[in-house]
């Protein structure tokens, strides 16, 4: 416990750090002359919800790997719940789970003998097995369709019950590599509930990647990663602090007139030809203001909020790209390695 000093003079106890389930400290990963992830550190907490967000390509799935032991890295370390992920790969394993971006679920199978399946690779007792199976499917809302086909079920369904194929041995941490790529809104909001719900009863931390903006929203903290190198990481509201003020758009009968007299007022306004832009710092509360200090018409106003696009324009000077992935490899290394 360490101990602070206040403003008053007088000492006072805060709380130790938060235990890390995941530790990496200066982890690399070189392919050839390729360097995919460039001596990235970061800690995630114990029963944290983190978020990897960059483009696919930029290094999400290749740290993944390495944290799964799937892929040795050239240099740096790592530990997951407390084990080194190079020199002890059998007890990372056994205490992580791990959802691909692409379904690796048996569909002639039920779902309940596709968690069976996945009971026999990790050792679950047999006297636990329909317990736990009960148990898993009930986390994800699928406990009155165990007995139906995979082929069946709906992109949404499938993916939820990979889910529980993952916390079926009662993993510290859940690995999800773009979770939601090829699902609809709905479907994609209601599997995010079923996985933060789960963080909140059952204490797994989770660690996803993503390319979408709105669900990096979902975690406590956020890494931006862009060509292998974390360039920011921090909470949502922090991040979006960095960036700055909010920004009110005004359309008027005459941009370059309002521009000059909002100027001319202390407000930091500018025209681009298609509009006027004035960055306040509460610019729902300000917009009474603006628009009662100007002679000419007003015909449209909005307001935008700094958000996570923002953010990673600021740190990387572009718009995410969504490029393909090569989440395939990782799923079917995976399963293999669960084989051998």
């Amino acid at each position: 416990m360490t101990t602070d000093v206040t403003a008053s003079g007088l000492a006072s106890q805060t709380a130790p750090p938060p235990q890390a389930a995941i530790t990496v400290d200066n982890l690399s990963k070189a392919f050839g002359e390729l360097e995919a992830v460039k001596r990235v550190s970061f800690d995630v907490y114990a029963g944290e919800s983190f978020a990897f967000l960059g483009p696919n390509g930029a290094g999400k799935s290749t740290t993944i790997r390495m944290l799964c032991t799937l892929s040795q890295p050239t240099s740096g370390s790592a530990e997951v719940a407390g084990y080194d992920v190079v020199r002890q790969p059998r007890s990372v394993r056994s205490r992580i789970g791990l959802v691909f971006q692409d379904q690796t679920l048996d569909e002639q199978l039920t779902a309940a003998e596709n968690l069976r399946f996945h009971a026999v690779l990790y050792g679950v007792p047999r006297e636990e097995l329909d317990s736990r199976i009960g148990r898993v499917l009930d986390l994800v809302g699928l406990e009155e369709r165990g007995k139906d086909l995979v082929q069946d079920y709906s992109g949404g369904m499938s993916r939820r019950l990979e889910i529980a194929r993952a916390l079926l041995h009662t993993p510290e941490v859940l690995f999800l590599d773009e979770p939601t790529v090829g699902l609809d809104p709905q479907t994609r909001a209601r599997m995010w509930e079923d996985v933060l719900r789960l963080r909140d009863e059952e204490g797994v931390t989770v660690f996803f990647t993503t390319h979408y903006m709105d669900e990096a929203e979902y975690a406590e903290r956020i890494a931006i990663i862009d060509h292998g190198e974390i360039v920011a990481l921090d909470t949502p509201a922090a991040l979006k602090a960095v960036v700055g003020k909010d920004s009110i758009c005004l359309s008027t009968a005459d941009d370059a007139a309002a521009t000059r007299q909002l100027r001319s007022l202390g407000f930091d306004a500018a025209s681009d030809g298609d509009g006027v832009t004035i960055r306040v710092d509460e610019g729902e509360s300000a917009v009474p203001s603006v628009i009662s200090s100007l002679d000419v018409a007003v015909r449209q106003v909005s307001v935008h909020k700094p958000d996570l696009d923002d953010v990673f324009m600021q740190f990387t000077g572009r718009e995410i790209r969504a490029d393909s992935g090569p989440s395939m490899s990782l799923a079917r290394r995976f399963v293999a390695s669960r084989r051998r």
